[in-house]
C-alpha cells in the first residue's frame, strides 16, 4: 500500500521554524523525506534545511524571500506557523505577524504551487468565537493589499480595548474557511488550519506573564495536560500530505476537547477569565 503520508521528494515552505511548532513541524516533515525550507528571523536548530532570515511584517521581505525560495521549483507545501503572543509585543506587530503576514506569505506562494499542494496554518483555540465576531472581521478580511492592511491594523490599534492575539487568531480561522472555497476549485490547492490550546512551548511563558500561572493550570484541558509541539506537527504534517486529500476549508481544534466542550456547555465559560491584574 502506497504511504501517503510521505513527503519523499516534496519541496516544503515553513514559516516559524525557528522553535515550538514550526520546529516540530520541520522535523517531522524532514523524517518523512520532505525537502524543507525555513523562513524566520531565527535560525532553526535542525540540519540539512534552507534557512531565509525574513521579517514576516514586511511585504517586500515576503515577496523577496518566496522569489528566492521558487527558483528551487515549486513549492508543494506550506506551513504558516510564525506567530506573536499578545501584551508582549506591540500590537500591529502581533496582527501583522499573526494575520496579515500569514495572508501575504500564502497568496504570494499560491502562484508558485501546483494542483495537490497543500498549505497549513497555526491559528488558536483562542479563536474559538470567531464565527460570533464575523461581522468585526469582515472588513480586514475585504482588504486584500498588504499596505492597506497594514493601515486598518494600526487604526484598530488605537483601540485601548483591542487585543490582537485573540482577533489574529479568530482572523486566521475565517480567512482559511472562507478560503478553501475559492481556493480549491481556482487551484487544486488545499488549504486548512489548527487551533492548539495550550501548548509546551517557549511561547508559553508569555501566556503566563498576560495571565497567571493559576489561570494557565487550570485552564480546561479535558486530556488533563498541555500538548507538545510534536503533537501539533503531526496533525499539520497529516493535513498537508496526501492522506488528507479530501481535507479542505477545515479549522482542525487540536486543544483536548476544549472547544467541544465550550459550545456542549461542559465547560463554564466563567473558567476562561483570566484573574484582573
Amino acid at each position: 500500500m502506497k504511504n501517503l503520508f510521505s513527503y519523499e521528494g516534496k519541496r516544503v515552505l515553513i514559516s516559524g521554524a525557528g522553535s515550538g511548532m514550526g520546529e516540530a513541524t520541520a522535523r517531522i516533515v524532514q523524517s518523512l523525506g520532505g525537502e524543507v525550507v525555513t523562513l524566520d528571523i531565527k535560525k532553526p536548530p535542525i540540519d540539512d534545511v534552507t534557512f531565509l532570515e525574513v521579517d514576516l511584517r514586511d511585504a517586500s521581505a515576503i515577496e523577496a524571500a518566496v522569489t528566492e525560495v521558487v527558483k528551487g521549483g515549486p513549492i508543494d507545501a506550506l506551513f504558516n506557523s510564525a506567530g506573536l503572543p499578545g501584551h508582549s509585543f506591540p500590537k500591529v506587530d502581533v496582527m501583522l505577524v499573526n494575520f496579515v503576514g500569514l495572508r501575504h506569505l500564502t497568496e504570494t506562494c499560491i502562484p508558485h504551487m501546483k494542483s495537490g499542494s497543500a498549505i497549513a496554518s497555526v491559528s488558536s483555540a483562542a479563536g474559538v468565537g470567531f464565527l460570533a465576531m464575523q461581522e468585526s472581521l469582515k472588513p480586514l478580511m475585504a482588504i486584500s493589499d498588504h499596505a492597506e492592511a497594514k493601515a486598518w491594523v494600526e487604526e484598530k490599534a488605537q483601540d485601548p480595548d483591542f487585543e490582537p492575539y485573540t482577533f489574529s487568531k479568530m482572523c486566521s480561522i475565517f480567512y482559511t474557511l472562507s478560503r478553501g472555497t475559492t481556493l480549491t476549485p481556482e487551484t487544486g490547492i488545499r488549504i486548512n488550519c489548527i487551533s492548539p490550546g495550550p501548548t509546551d512551548t517557549p511561547m508559553m511563558p508569555h501566556f503566563v506573564e498576560q495571565t497567571s500561572q493559576d489561570f494557565m493550570d487550570s485552564f480546561p484541558k479535558p486530556i488533563g495536560r498541555n500538548s507538545t509541539a510534536e503533537e501539533q506537527g503531526w496533525v499539520l504534517a497529516f493535513l498537508n500530505s496526501p492522506a488528507a486529500s479530501y481535507v479542505n476549508g477545515e479549522n482542525v481544534f487540536t486543544d483536548g476537547g476544549f472547544a467541544g466542550g465550550l459550545w456542549t456547555g461542559s465547560i463554564d465559560v466563567s473558567a476562561l477569565i483570566p484573574p484582573a491584574k
